[in-house]
């Protein structure tokens, strides 16, 4: 048990790869409708993502590991949905361009932060950002109406919740 939290973190980004694959060569592997294929690989891990947080606040069962290393998968996650998507012509490349801008920014602030022994914790922006990029890829993968306006919004509260971090560290130094 103390080390399922890191065990998932190690499955989000081995699921985040094969999602890639299957958006970018699930036909020319014989895959029949790679997109539902990848609305479940993209489901799976971010259910992992929900229960290695749980797990490890709950039991206590945090490291330095998942430290880092949660946080990452996270982002490989996003990162290989909305490339996927874009490169499919199924996102707009200018919004995800705009969110992924923000996730290295606020990732390289982080390490800025921490490296300066200071603690800016994440405020309920960042999970409310992180369902609705969620939600807005699970729209796109199936191909529902109002992806594309769940993805502006994705942006839009993705951008807000950067500045509030930027902002909150920023006050923090002073």
């Amino acid at each position: 048990m103390k080390n399922l939290p890191n065990i998932l973190t190690i499955s989000r980004i081995i699921l985040s790869i094969l999602l890639l694959a299957i958006l970018l060569h699930g036909q020319n592997i014989g895959v029949d409708k790679p997109f539902r294929y990848a609305f479940f690989i993209f489901l799976l891990a971010s259910i992992t993502d929900f229960f290695d947080g749980y797990l490890a606040r709950r039991f206590h069962l945090t490291s330095i590991f998942g430290e880092v290393f949660d946080p990452l998968a996270d982002k490989m996650l996003i990162l290989s949905a909305f490339i996927g998507l874009m490169l499919v012509d199924m996102a707009n490349p200018w919004l995800v361009f705009i969110i992924l801008s923000r996730e290295f920014f606020i990732t390289g602030l982080r390490v800025v932060v921490a490296s300066s022994n200071q603690s800016v914790k994440a405020s309920i922006l960042g999970k409310y950002k992180t369902v609705l990029q969620i939600v807005a890829i699970c729209f796109l993968f199936l191909q529902l109406k109002g992806g594309d306006i769940l993805l502006w919004l994705a942006m839009i509260v993705t951008l807000y919740s950067g500045f509030d971090y930027a902002w909150r560290y920023y006050r923090g130094i002073k």
